[in-house]
């Protein structure tokens, strides 16, 4: 994280990464995939039924986390099968550069060209990290990525890090933008990005407040104007 001490910035652009910059719809069906391949039917739906009680459990999806928990579920001779380990690795060394959509590394370029580019985003510190890396985020933002739990949660940590006059958060979900604006309000813009199955869920977004400016997919950012 390279968070400064310099003086406040004019505008910082907070982007999330998961159906933002990066296909994670296609990365969980690649996973399903994989693991139902491996594993076979019934102990793949363990392990996704498992994955969702740790989300409940955790606020978070720990994919690494879920591996392990079947693993405590098994029974002893089934404990040192190394379809397991080879599911833990396929995880890691997914090739995550593959799946950023189409415009991604253009459109955090341009960003900074105007203000800061700030990756923000939910998830675990081991595997959420590795994704933002192995895909290439990680660099693009010269190391400026914050994840949480909740990031609507941390925005005065965030503004400590990064202070600025004003900030841009760049979201697929208008519950997260929504929950954010209420908070800052004006010295928030907030872009929905309709990508993923979050965005394009009419029911999930209907009781939210429309966001400051709607794009279809994260190659659009590259066109909007940045005024100071």
């Amino acid at each position: 994280m390279n968070a400064t001490t310099d003086p406040t910035r004019d505008i910082v652009f907070l982007i999330d990464v998961d159906n933002t910059l990066l296909d994670n719809d296609g990365v969980i069906a690649d996973l399903h995939t994989h693991i139902e391949a491996e594993l076979g039917e019934a102990l793949a739906a363990r392990y996704w039924a498992g994955l969702e009680a740790l989300r409940d459990e955790l606020g978070y999806v720990d994919y690494l986390g879920a591996v392990q928990r079947l693993r405590r579920e098994m029974d002893p001779l089934q404990i040192s099968d190394p379809r397991l380990l080879q599911i833990g690795r396929y995880m890691v060394d997914y090739p995550f550069a593959d799946r950023l959509y189409p415009g991604a590394l253009p459109a955090l370029q341009y960003l900074q060209t105007t203000g800061s580019a700030v990756i923000v985003s939910d998830g675990d510190v081991v595997f959420q990290p590795r994704k933002v890396e192995r895909s290439g985020l990680w660099g693009a933002v010269d190391g400026q990525v914050l994840i949480y739990v909740h990031k609507e949660h941390m925005l005065e940590t965030i503004a400590q890090l990064y202070p600025a006059r004003r900030y841009v958060m760049i979201d697929d979900k208008l519950r997260i933008l929504a929950a954010m604006k209420a908070i800052w309000g004006a010295r928030l813009t907030t872009v929905f990005v309709r990508q993923g199955h979050y965005a394009l869920d009419t029911e999930a977004i209907a009781g939210f407040e429309p966001a400051d400016i709607t794009i279809e997919r994260i190659a659009d950012l590259s066109t909007l104007t940045w005024t100071h």
